[in-house]
């Protein structure tokens, strides 16, 4: 993802379920997901819009 410094957020629902959960971070033009436990591993990086529409299928 290159040199820029990424911010990474945890989902709401983390603090309820022992802090295990992914993190997003926005990145320009994309979406970035990780695992909270493994920070320092594998990434998953998605075109914004196609992660936006991924979310809106989940929500139905």
């Amino acid at each position: 993802m290159g040199p820029t410094k990424v911010v990474w957020r945890k989902a709401s629902y983390t603090t309820s379920n022992g802090g295990n959960c992914v993190e997003l971070a926005s990145v320009p033009g994309t979406v970035a997901v990780r695992d909270s436990k493994d920070p320092d591993g594998p990434r998953l990086v998605f075109d914004r819009r196609v992660f936006a529409e991924f979310l809106t299928q989940i929500k139905h």
